[in-house]
C-alpha cells in the first residue's frame, strides 16, 4: 500500500506510529523511500528496512518520535544504516551512534537517563535506545 499521496505527501494513517508523531520531513522521507523500495523489492520487511535506513540518514529517534539530526548533519547513524555488503549488522535502533558524545549526553538528558555523565559513548547509545523503546511502548498504550 503506498505511503504517499499523488501529491507526494505522506499518508499519516499508513505510517508507523513513531513516524506519525514526527515532523513532516521525517514522514515524507520514510514514505517516499518505502514506496520506492516497494517498486524494487515488493511489499514487506525489506521495503520497511530500506525506508528506515533512509530516515536514519537525516533523523534520529528521540523518545517516541524522530527529530532532525543536530546541525542538519546527514549520513548513516550506525553501521547497519551505512549499507553495503554484509548489512546484517547491529543497529542502534534510530539512535545516532555516529554523533558526538556531547550530543548523546544532550539526548540522554532529554530522556532523563540517570548516570549518563559517567557513561561511555557506547553505553549512552544503548541507554538511549532502551529509553526510546520504553517511550515508544508507553505511547502505544495511550
Amino acid at each position: 500500500m503506498p505511503k504517499t499521496t499523488r501529491g507526494g505527501k505522506a499518508k499519516k494513517e499508513e505510517l508507523p506510529s513513531t513516524i506519525a508523531r514526527s515532523d513532516e520531513k521525517a514522514q515524507r522521507t520514510y514514505a517516499k523511500a518505502h514506496d520506492s523500495a516497494v517498486e524494487s523489492y515488493g511489499e514487506g520487511r525489506r521495503a520497511h528496512q530500506t525506508a528506515y535506513s533512509a530516515l536514519k540518514h537525516t533523523h534520529e529517534k528521540v523518545g517516541d518520535h524522530w527529530e532532525p539530526k543536530e546541525g542538519g548533519r546527514k549520513g548513516p547513524s550506525d553501521e547497519q544504516a551505512q549499507g553495503g555488503r554484509g548489512t546484517n549488522r547491529k543497529t542502534a535502533g534510530g539512535v545516532d551512534a555516529n554523533a558526538s558524545k556531547d550530543h548523546l549526553l544532550e539526548v540522554a538528558k532529554k530522556l532523563d537517563i540517570s548516570g549518563r555523565s559517567r557513561m561511555k559513548k557506547e553505553e549512552l547509545v544503548e541507554a538511549i535506545q532502551k529509553a526510546n523503546d520504553k517511550k515508544t511502548a508507553d505511547a502505544r498504550k495511550t
